[in-house]
């Protein structure tokens, strides 16, 4: 399972995970609209955790390709998101 910082924490986290299982700090900025660069960058600089939601392939995807994205949370119905192919997903097989 691959994993990144979780901001300035000094921890390691999944990239993807099940809302609910992973202990984040509580200053953790958690969105669910990554297209918010100015938000995300000033989280990122401060060394504040980002985390996004996402509920299909793409949203994570999507979440992932951003730098300051510690981990995208995905809903308990959708376990199989955990499973995916990233690689594959960004750039085709």
């Amino acid at each position: 399972m691959r994993e990144r910082w979780l901001g300035a924490t000094g921890r390691r986290v999944p990239e993807i995970a099940v809302e609910g299982e992973l202990d984040l700090p509580e200053e953790t900025l958690v969105v669910t609209d990554v297209h918010d660069l100015d938000s995300l960058k000033r989280a990122h600089a401060a060394g504040v955790p980002v985390v996004a939601r996402a509920e299909s392939a793409d949203e994570v995807r999507t979440a992932l390709a951003r730098p300051e994205i510690a981990c995208v949370l995905v809903p308990d119905a959708r376990r199989d998101l955990l499973e995916l192919d990233l690689t594959e997903l960004t750039y085709g097989a």
